[in-house]
């Protein structure tokens, strides 16, 4: 049999589609949290499951990683381009995760937590849509009324002691603790 291709699957090949699943899947459920510090550490579990996929994208060590069903010559040296894109791949994510960090702990001075909190004008387009929704159903179509935050009207649940809304911790832009 000459020129018959090995398509044999060997251990490390599926231990280390495992890893690379498991990295992935742990560093997107952490993504998905409210956790400024959980986003970048999903991030970094994402960066590292790239280098992994694209080393292991390489093949194995000293072999080309196309072979085309010719026989491997021991003489021709292997494709350096996944080493150069994992090493790529560490530089960029290296970048992107201090500037996450860095926008996290701004966050955190400014409010006072590191969860992410919902959009104030996501909440009122919501609350907009709800109410037409239930217009159309009831029959009725009454004005809504939105506060648009410019601070010339009075909120409902405003109080007159002048305290800080709960949502922002008692800060406001550009104040610094």
């Amino acid at each position: 049999m000459t020129g018959a291709v090995d398509n044999t699957v060997n251990t490390l090949d599926v231990t280390m589609a495992v890893v690379v699943g498991g990295l992935f899947t742990i560093g997107f459920h952490l993504m998905l949290q409210r956790s400024l510090m959980r986003i970048v550490l999903g991030f970094i579990l994402l960066g590292h499951g790239t280098n992994l996929l694209l080393l292991v994208a390489g093949g194995t060590p000293g072999r080309p990683p196309v072979l085309d069903g010719k026989p491997v010559n021991p003489a021709e040296p292997a494709d350096p381009l996944p080493q150069a894109m994992a090493l790529t791949s560490i530089v960029i994510t290296f970048g992107l995760t201090a500037f996450l960090m860095a926008l996290a702990y701004r966050s955190w001075r400014l409010s006072g937590s590191d969860e992410v909190r919902d959009d104030v004008e996501d909440r009122r387009i919501d609350i907009a849509l709800q109410r037409a929704g239930s217009d159309e159903v009831s029959g009725t179509h009454e004005e809504t009324d939105l506060d648009d935050g410019d601070g010339d009207e009075p909120d409902d649940d405003e109080s007159d002691d002048n305290e800080p809304d709960h949502r922002d911790h008692g800060t406001t832009p550009g104040d610094h603790r």
